[in-house]
């Protein structure tokens, strides 16, 4: 059966290197995986946090408005094509210091070492993913060209963290 089955190049004929292909000319992996983890993201932030009630009909909709308007240019497809390749082999390089570090822990927590090689690893993807560059542009001229979006991205970052951490506890207002 299973020579019969080779000889046939797959199941029915495909392989699952074809199948991956069609879904790739199809545009799953560049426009509909990201669609689906950005309007996930944002509803889920929006329904746990209830920023805007409890009405889940406008979460959804902010969701969709959220996900359709990032993927109107190549910006998050390309930067989701250059960092997922790199955070898998992050995962694979943590499995691996997860199975070391059980067979020498004997036991003892180990927290404090996790957070230390997950910060590496997550910096280590960082760093290659930005130096692929393919969502800014392909080459290292992409990020000086991008460098005016950078700026305004770090001091929007800034403010919203200026005003989250001024002011006072967050309680109602007094009379």
């Amino acid at each position: 059966m299973s020579i019969l089955f080779y000889q046939m190049g797959g199941f029915f004929g495909y392989s699952i290197g074809d199948v991956l292909r069609t879904w790739a000319d199809m545009g799953i992996f560049a426009y509909g995986l990201p669609f689906l983890m950005i309007f996930a993201l944002v509803y889920g932030i929006l329904d746990k946090t209830q920023i805007l009630g409890q009405n889940k009909g406008v979460n959804s909709v902010i969701g969709l408005a959220f996900g359709l308007l990032a993927l109107q240019f190549d910006y998050v497809s390309g930067f989701y094509a250059s960092i997922f390749p790199y955070a898998g082999m992050g995962l694979a390089v943590l499995l691996i210091a997860m199975i070391l570090m059980g067979l020498t822990s004997q036991g003892q927590p180990v927290n404090r070492a996790w957070l230390g090689i997950g910060i590496v690893i997550g910096i280590i993807v960082l760093i290659s993913s930005v130096s692929d560059m393919f969502w800014l542009g392909g080459t290292a001229a992409g990020l000086v060209s991008a460098m005016p979006a950078l700026l305004a991205i770090g001091i929007i970052i800034g403010l919203m963290a200026w005003v989250m951490n001024s002011g006072g506890d967050g309680g109602p207002p007094s009379r």
